[in-house]
């Protein structure tokens, strides 16, 4: 069937998971002959792939939607992803929209949009969560130096504020093989670097004996592809096989994002956590005996209810304690069908901002010292733009680096000594 639109823009909210599917969605788009426009760019077209991992996420997707429609009044909207899921009702109000497509049927939305493309008013197609079980491969290319591969998809937690396993139903992921065919593909392209990526990524292969270490050793024998990162790992499920490996592989490099949440072990409690930070501490601590440069990045939440000035000074304290390179700040926001929502005292807004300026603050000096630690050092660079003569790219344990240099470097991998801290970065000294 032919396609009844000319063009087609995307846009994605959220995280790199949103991001592989995307992409992966695009590719469908043109193989049946729309030509994609950026989403800045007038289009007949627009499908927005929506989070809703805050309340504030949810406010950002409607706002998309009413920009696309104001760049192109006669444009018809298609709205997929984790708000599409939850809210579904409250999206296909939004005049213009046409389809509303959840968690499994957003894969099909080529097909849907053919199907339902005279129609007045907006289509609902959403499944019951708990019958959502596919794993649908994807992956993202558009950028030549870095790919987002997904690997694995929701979530068997039941983390109390959290409301993924019910926009993305229960943990899955696709076989070893089947994944090293997506890598394949990926290899068979321009780019460098994979960022493996998911909702639980250590959860991989959890329903079909196989593991996370299984998989990454597997890929690190992909040819033409010349770095992962793992995107991010719960830390229960970091174990010290894959700690190991990284620090003896030449590809997986030595960049952990690890989710914390809190530095309190009752507000962990409370969280529905699967650890408490005596665990948390002890994963860090193996990282560094064998990886000391590598860099650590934290997930923190501030304002969870019942945080007393007590369990924040924990938390303040507990990453002041240790070796970590950047924190990722969230403000606890309130969510529809979470066990959070019952637990009191509720924080004030004005004291989550100020624990959240805190935090922000914590984490700019923590990640000035990791960069200074590692100035005069020679790291390994993939550049990934050229922007006024300098291009720009990062190491091996994600420093961001700026160099004098030519656009032919452009996803080249190049040693790189590093000279002095400029801003939020580094500048460095190569051949380039």
């Amino acid at each position: 069937m032919s396609s009844p639109y000319k063009t087609v823009a995307f846009q994605t909210l959220g995280c790199k998971l949103n991001f592989a599917e995307t992409s992966t969605l695009a590719r469908q788009f043109i193989s049946r002959g729309y030509a994609q426009v950026d989403n800045n760019t007038p289009a007949d077209l627009y499908v927005i792939n929506t989070c809703s991992v805050t309340d504030n996420a949810n406010k950002k997707a409607r706002k998309a939607v009413r920009r696309a429609l104001r760049k192109s009044p006669h444009a018809q909207v298609a709205v997929i992803g984790c708000y599409a899921q939850l809210n579904p009702d409250q999206i296909a109000d939004i005049p213009g929209v046409i389809i509303v497509a959840g968690a499994e049927e957003k894969f099909n939305l080529a097909d849907q949009i053919e199907t339902n493309t005279n129609n007045d008013n907006s289509v609902i197609l959403h499944s019951k969560i708990e019958t959502v079980k596919h794993f649908i491969p994807s992956y993202s290319i558009g950028k030549r130096t870095r790919s987002f591969l997904k690997i694995q998809d929701g979530c068997d937690y039941a983390c109390s504020y959290c409301t993924i396993p019910l926009a993305r139903g229960l943990s899955r992921s696709a076989s070893i093989s089947d994944t090293i065919i997506q890598a394949n593909k990926i290899a068979q392209t321009n780019i460098r670097e994979i960022v493996l990526t998911g909702v639980n990524v250590g959860d991989f292969g959890v329903n079909q004996n196989e593991s996370l270490f299984d998989l990454i050793q597997k890929l690190d024998k992909v040819d033409g592809i010349d770095r992962y990162r793992i995107s991010s790992i719960e830390p229960n499920l970091l174990t010290d096989e894959i700690i190991n490996f990284t620090a003896s592989s030449k590809k997986f490099l030595p960049h952990f994002h690890i989710p914390l949440q809190s530095g309190s072990d009752k507000i962990l409690k409370d969280m529905q956590r699967r650890y408490k930070t005596e665990l948390y501490s002890d994963r860090l601590h193996k990282i560094k005996s064998i990886l000391p440069d590598a860099c650590i990045g934290v997930d923190v939440i501030v304002g969870f209810p019942g945080e007393s000035d007590d369990n924040f000074q924990e938390t303040f304290d507990f990453l002041s304690n240790l070796d970590i390179s950047y924190l990722h700040v969230f403000s606890y926001s309130e969510r529809d069908n979470t066990n959070a929502i019952k637990i009191d005292p509720k924080v004030p807004q004005n004291m989550i901002s100020d624990r959240s300026k805190i935090l922000h603050h914590l984490s700019n000096v923590k990640k000035r010292h990791f960069y200074k630690k590692n100035i005069g050092s020679v790291k390994q660079v993939l550049f990934e733009y050229f922007e006024e003569s300098f291009l720009y790219g990062h190491t091996e344990n994600y420093i961001p680096v700026r160099i004098l240099g030519r656009s032919d470097y452009v996803n080249e991998i190049l040693p790189i000594k590093l000279i002095q801290i400029k801003d939020d970065e580094v500048i460095g000294e190569g051949k380039a």
